[in-house]
């Protein structure tokens, strides 16, 4: 059983107020949930085999297939300016000199 005291020092641990009424109710509500894990506890899985995973996983993903890529001259159609093969912007950063 855990005592009223240790729910508020956690409590203050993670910087949470509660009032006297709250303490009782999460105080009881803590107990019970260790109460059920030292159930748990006394259940023996020496012949249980381990599981890493209880459900099959698939990978949904599809396969990866090399196809070419669009034309440059295609990705450039929409442009306002460019140089080249290159997609021209207006200078954001000044150069400055040292």
């Amino acid at each position: 059983m855990i005592s009223k005291d240790s729910v508020a020092h956690v409590a203050s641990l993670a910087k949470l107020q509660f009032s006297e009424a709250d303490l009782e109710k999460y105080t009881g509500q803590l107990s019970e949930i260790l109460d059920m894990v030292e159930q748990l506890e006394s259940v023996s899985t020496k012949d249980v085999p381990v599981t890493t995973q209880s459900i099959h996983l698939e990978n949904v993903m599809r396969p990866d297939v090399a196809k070419p890529s669009t034309p440059v001259t295609e990705l450039l159609k929409n442009v306002p300016t460019k140089k080249g093969t290159y997609i021209q912007v207006p200078a954001i950063i000044d150069k400055e000199e040292d």
